[in-house]
């Protein structure tokens, strides 16, 4: 087997535990706060809980990616895998929120697996592959997340949450080991600059297709997480009062993962023929308008089918955007290039769930699906008007020591 398809399977698993192990319980922590004893401002808790590790990890990313444009990508995934390894062990034994608090920012600042391991996949790939290897991994991501709150749920129904945490630590151990042993970077320059973060924004903002995409990503990443706190109450107020109802909100929410796993690698082989661009383009335009057709369904099996249709065409987001961060940057910046996306992606993850939630508390439920759609058809349009931007070759940062 070719070394890059060794890599790119071996990912895929890393990729596919990480994501299950990540779904395994972070959806989990609302019910796990009650558990020890937090009956007063939960959702204020849980609400703080799931952003922390978000503006932690905005903040981190960009240092994490210089380092791994120095000491290679896969050293940072490692690092990375074995930080959530103790993470996701130690919340077995907290025993209070500020606990919890503490290892979600930990994580936040310490982590890092997702950017390593798509930087590393983007240079150790064949140009004319990239599309399929990153549609590849949003499959395992999508397919984990689909895995892990079946597979967290059932532990912690059998024997408790606290050892759904610890069985999340051992699954990205066992994952980490795979990645020490099988995966081998072979295309890897270091960089020899002795630059800054401060200096590697100033290159991103220098470098005008790459400050795109990052725009692109925020905007995305934000118009997506604002429809999230109201979504699962959505899905349950169209099931009825039926015993079913939290069951049959599950697979709802799934759907877009199951549309993922099963479409993603033919738009990513699609890109490779076409270019990035134009599946972005329309990725965005079926995501936006599959969005907006969501209120017309007002009976749960209509809505599930346009969810379902929805995941069919927003699942080429994410890759099409990753792939143009490996069409705007070289490679000894590429570590960087995916931190920096890394960072404008858990912006975005911030901040929608604070619009949703303000949205959803004054205006009607239906205002922010208005609002998702709208943001994704305004990112459509700027990857339209902008294509001859986004298509442009790479440009070389000019990072001082070199």
């Amino acid at each position: 087997m070719l070394l890059w398809k060794r890599n790119l399977w071996v990912l895929w698993v890393g990729f596919f535990f990480t994501a299950a192990s990540f779904s395994m319980v972070i959806p989990f922590l609302p019910i796990f706060l009650l558990q020890i004893g937090v009956h007063e401002h939960t959702e204020m808790w849980a609400g703080l809980l799931f952003s922390s590790a978000f503006f932690a990890g905005a903040l981190a990313s960009p240092f994490w990616g210089r380092m791994a444009d120095k000491y290679g990508r896969k050293p940072m995934i490692v690092r990375a895998g074995f930080v959530l390894f103790v993470i996701y062990t130690l919340m077995a034994f907290v025993t209070n929120p500020y606990q919890i608090l503490a290892l979600r920012i930990l994580q936040g600042l310490l982590s890092g697996f997702i950017p390593g391991a798509i930087a590393l996949i983007g240079t150790n790939t064949p140009g004319n592959k990239v599309g399929y290897a990153l549609s590849m991994i949003s499959t395992a991501s999508a397919s984990g997340g689909i895995i892990g709150p079946l597979l967290g749920g059932g532990i912690a129904d059998l024997v408790g949450n606290r050892w759904a945490f610890a069985s999340a630590g051992i699954i990205v151990c066992l994952s980490t080991l795979l990645i020490i042993f099988w995966v081998v970077e072979e295309n890897f320059t270091p960089s020899k600059g002795k630059g800054s973060v401060k200096e590697d924004l100033k290159v991103a903002v220098d470098n005008r297709p790459f400050l795109l995409v990052l725009i692109l990503t925020l905007v995305t990443s934000c118009s997506v997480m604002t429809i999230e706190p109201v979504l699962p109450l959505y899905i349950v107020k169209l099931g009825g009062s039926s015993e079913n109802a939290s069951f049959l909100a599950g697979v709802v929410f799934s759907l877009p993962g199951i549309a993922s796993a099963l479409f993603a690698p033919y738009w990513g082989k699609w890109a490779d023929r076409v270019g990035f661009q134009r599946v972005l383009f329309i990725g965005l335009l079926g995501g936006g308008l599959g969005t907006l057709a969501q209120i017309v369904f007002t009976h749960i099996w209509g809505f599930s089918m346009i969810r379902f249709v929805y995941g069919i065409f927003f699942c080429a987001v994410y890759p099409a955007l990753n792939g143009l961060v490996v069409k705007s940057t070289p490679e000894d910046f590429r570590g960087r290039a995916f931190s920096l996306s890394q960072t404008a992606n858990q912006l975005g993850g911030m901040v929608g769930p604070m619009i949703g939630g303000v949205l959803g508390g004054i205006f009607p439920v239906y205002s922010v699906f208005i609002v998702t759609g709208a943001l994704l058809l305004v990112a459509m349009g700027t990857a339209y008007w902008n294509a001859g931007t986004l298509n442009t070759k790479m440009k070389r940062p000019a990072v001082s020591g070199k």
